[in-house]
């Protein structure tokens, strides 16, 4: 099970987000069978997210998290809750791809430098805020980064690491977003652009760390910090068989009964958590008596 702490800095003119999700993105990769490169790619996409998902406002907000480059992997996709529970996919799983020079996972060629971000917020409104902003790189980090600059005007340190084992399960991963409040001076802004200019990587932070209160105290070095909250945050998936039933009923009476004739059957299968639902000529039956009530 994974933790995220919220905190603040130098007199609350700063915030910080810090998680560690080593649990929840190796349990990603077992469900989805990921491959190194495609569980660093997912695995940070899925942090981003969780971090993202306990920066809403009300317990039923919602957020999806979407990257959609020109790199093999094809689109990958996270949802958040707002206490930063998550679960996502990778259009191609199974994609391997030689590392880089310095020998680390290539996750800029996997997602692809060409394409964009694309953060929607439910609130629970008629209309979802839906934000986008292109690519920069890749690696997820700093396209992030340019998200909330651009869409958002929040300058903001974001750092998301993945590290993959020999064996191919994850041994960690984790990430962090810093941002200074909008009263923030002169002062606390300099400092923080130092910060990132010396800031480990993510994976060295947790590497290099005896628990999350000394990983925050050194990634935020030079800051007087406060951790004003604690909680879990697992991969979850929240589908079951009466959501894809109500999906099925939304067919309508006429492509319920086609599937009748047709196919006697149908078959949905989950993205999220890979499980299949099978609904037979009798499951069918009553759900179209249903939607004729």
């Amino acid at each position: 099970m994974g933790k995220l702490y919220r905190g603040m800095a130098a007199d609350h003119a700063v915030r910080f987000f810090v998680t560690d999700t080593t649990d929840l993105v190796e349990e990603a990769r077992r469900l989805h069978q990921l491959s190194p490169v495609a569980a660093a790619s997912l695995g940070r996409v899925l942090t981003a997210a969780s971090l993202m998902g306990i920066m809403l406002k009300n317990d039923t907000d919602k957020l999806t998290f979407q990257v959609k480059g020109n790199g093999p992997l094809g689109v990958l996709l996270a949802v958040s809750d707002a206490t930063g529970n998550v679960k996502g996919y990778a259009g191609h799983p199974s994609v391997e791809l030689p590392p880089k020079e310095n020998g680390k996972l290539d996750v800029g060629t996997a997602v692809g430098s060409d394409g964009e971000m694309i953060v929607i917020k439910d609130y629970g409104l008629k209309e979802p805020f839906v934000g986008r902003v292109n690519l920069v790189s890749g690696e997820i980090a700093e396209d992030l980064a340019a998200y909330f600059m651009y869409s958002e005007q929040q300058p903001s340190i974001v750092s998301l690491g993945v590290f993959v084992g020999a064996d191919g399960t994850v041994e960690r991963a984790g990430g962090l977003v810093i941002q200074p409040m909008p009263f923030a001076d002169d002062a606390v802004i300099d400092q923080l652009e130092d910060l990132a200019a010396h800031l480990p990587t993510m994976t060295e932070l947790l590497a290099g760390s005896e628990d999350m209160e000394s990983l925050i105290a050194i990634a935020l070095a030079g800051f007087d910090t406060e951790i004003t909250a604690v909680t879990e945050n697992v991969y979850r998936c929240d589908c079951s068989r009466e959501k894809f039933e109500r999906g099925i009923m939304t067919l309508g009476i006429n492509e319920i009964s086609q599937i009748i004739e047709e196919d006697g059957k149908a078959d949905v299968h989950c993205h999220f958590c890979n499980k299949n639902y099978h609904f037979g000529h009798d499951d069918l039956v009553k759900i179209l008596e249903m939607v004729e009530i």
